[in-house]
This record gives C-alpha cells, sequence and structure tokens, in this order.
C-alpha cells in the first residue's frame, strides 16, 4: 500500500442528500483523523453550507474551517455576512449558527472540523446521504432495505448504523432496528446520548433492549 495518495478535485465523486451536493474527500482517501470535504455551488446565489450549528448535528463541541478555493462565498454566521473570496479561511466555533452562499458560479468550498481534547470518529455519514432524500419522503422501508446493502461495505462506520436503525424502527422493523441501533451505540457513545431523545426510535424506545442500550 502506498504512503500517500492524490486526487484532483473533480476525480472525486459528487454525493447529493438533497440539499447542497458535495464531494466527500474525508471517505475517498479514508483519512481516520480529520473531518475534511468539499462543497460546490452551480449558481451565484445558491446555498453552500447547509444551515446548522454543531449541537444540530450532536456534535457539540466541534470546531469548523472554512476555506474558499474557488469563486467568492458569503457566509451568514449568527445573522452576520462575512464576505469571502477566494482563498479566504473562516473559522466558526460550535455554537454559531452557520450557512453559506455562492456569489460566482462554481464557488467551492473546502470544510475541515474537529473537537478539541477528543479523537475524531469518523462516522459516515457521507455513505449516508444519497439515501436521505428517501428519509425526507416517509420511504423508510427502501431506506432500510438500501442502508442494508450500504452496511455489507461499510461496517466501520457507526452513524451509518444508526441512520439504518432509524429507518428500520419508522417502518416497523423493531428486531432489525434494535441490531443496529446495538451496533451503532457500540461503536459511538455520541450515538448513544443522541439516540436517547431521538423520535425516529420512538417505535423501540420502551422496549427493554433499547432500554439497555441507551438507559
Amino acid at each position: 500500500m502506498s504512503n500517500y495518495a492524490v486526487a484532483r478535485l473533480d476525480e472525486i465523486e459528487v454525493v447529493d442528500d438533497g440539499r447542497e451536493p458535495m464531494r466527500p474527500v474525508r471517505h475517498h482517501f479514508g483519512i481516520q483523523a480529520f473531518g475534511v470535504n468539499t462543497w460546490t455551488a452551480a449558481d451565484a446565489g445558491d446555498r453552500i453550507i447547509n444551515e446548522h450549528d454543531e449541537a444540530d448535528t450532536g456534535q457539540d463541541g466541534h470546531e469548523e474551517l472554512y476555506f474558499v478555493h474557488s469563486g467568492r462565498a458569503r457566509f451568514e454566521i449568527d445573522g452576520e455576512n462575512v464576505d469571502a473570496p477566494t482563498g479566504t479561511f473562516v473559522f466558526v466555533r460550535p455554537a454559531a449558527k452557520r450557512t453559506a452562499f455562492a456569489e460566482e458560479p462554481g464557488t467551492t468550498i473546502v470544510a475541515m472540523g474537529g473537537t478539541p481534547g477528543k479523537a475524531y470518529e469518523s462516522h459516515g455519514w457521507e455513505i449516508w446521504a444519497p439515501l436521505n432524500r428517501l428519509y425526507q419522503a416517509g420511504e423508510y422501508a427502501e431506506a432500510a432495505d438500501r442502508g442494508s446493502e450500504l452496511l455489507a461495505d461499510n461496517p466501520e462506520y457507526p452513524a451509518l448504523f444508526y441512520n439504518v436503525a432509524c429507518v428500520e424502527s419508522l417502518a416497523g422493523r423493531k428486531d432489525d432496528a434494535l441490531e443496529h441501533l446495538r451496533a451503532a451505540v457500540e461503536k459511538s457513545d455520541q450515538l448513544r446520548k443522541l439516540a436517547a431523545g431521538d423520535s425516529d426510535l420512538d417505535a423501540i424506545r420502551e422496549e427493554p433492549e433499547f432500554k439497555a442500550l441507551v438507559g
């Protein structure tokens, strides 16, 4: 195995979860130490970065650094506009609500992140992203079927197990949901905490195994 890898931006496959298309750089290279991905807007005015703070994603304390690789972006951070032409770094602390829009066609942003004092956990949300459309449309059974297929090739990612458990719960597949939830929380205590208040898991919440897993 080589000690390095090289890829041009356009050689990394685009992933579309129904919001803003992105390129899963971390997954492409198999990086385990930190998160890094890119987002590219087709047209001026397109949203590039989904609006969020890190509490929304269950990653309290997660810091993010954005770099405008090409084009020009306009960040909105806690209601303030930040102009970011090519070559600009924008650092955002965990509690800040952030989003970004393209000011020019083809604007590309590189996003990197991690949590101070904690080892990075590669949850694999990038693998699940293409199935998000099915989840949003309420097609839970199909999302569960396709998600289970992804697990066979990507068993290292706890978030993939977790998301499959959620759609199985919503589809009424309680035994499968509990099995995959167990795999998720055994790999990630962060997901154990998330499960405690996730309404997607309400169908299995009163099951003794759920209570044993989540508390």
